[in-house]
């Protein structure tokens, strides 16, 4: 039997105006960091909310950091502290889950300072090398290595259509 080898899912949650500009100019400067690291972009590290980060580990993260502007230069002056007060709060929970709490992280990371974008994106992924894969995240995932994937929409299939019109299912095949 074959054993793959682990490669942790990193996700960065970045506000827009200071750690997603670092994450750009990294790009820009061609600074090499974990390519495990997925960004997504926030309008504020201060709307970053417990449940959603509980929700990345449910859904089969195995570390996520927010990244928000430097102490004292946030363009929304406290979204900053707010996200960081979650981030604290949402390390308690997952430590209550059984988790541990490293998985997760706030950095403060300026907008001029890509190298440091990507010294935190390597630093988070090494950190989930150490700890291994996230508990949560089923088996059965971890085989199909796409832990983030969404499960199948519930929806009906579209109606059948001839010729460019569509037949409604009380219709049938007149």
């Amino acid at each position: 039997m074959s054993e793959r080898k682990f490669e942790p899912k990193v996700l960065a949650l970045c506000c827009t105006y200071c750690a997603y500009t670092a994450a750009d100019l990294a790009g820009s400067l061609r600074l090499e960091y974990s390519p495990n690291v997925r960004v997504v972009k926030l309008m504020c590290s201060g709307k970053v909310d417990p449940i959603l980060l509980l929700r990345a580990f449910e859904r089969g993260a195995d570390a996520v950091f927010v990244a928000g502007c430097a102490q004292g230069e946030c363009h929304f002056l406290e979204g900053n502290v707010r996200g960081k007060r979650a981030v604290q709060h949402a390390k308690r929970l997952i430590a209550e889950l059984g988790l541990e709490p490293e998985r997760l992280e706030f950095f403060h990371i300026p907008a001029s300072d890509g190298p440091l974008f990507a010294r935190c994106a390597d630093q988070m992924t090494a950190r989930a090398r150490e700890l291994g894969p996230n508990p949560l995240r089923s088996s059965a995932q971890q085989d199909a290595g796409s832990a983030l994937e969404q499960p199948r929409d519930a929806h009906p299939a579209l109606p059948q259509c001839r010729a460019g019109v569509l037949i409604r299912a009380a219709e049938g095949d007149e």
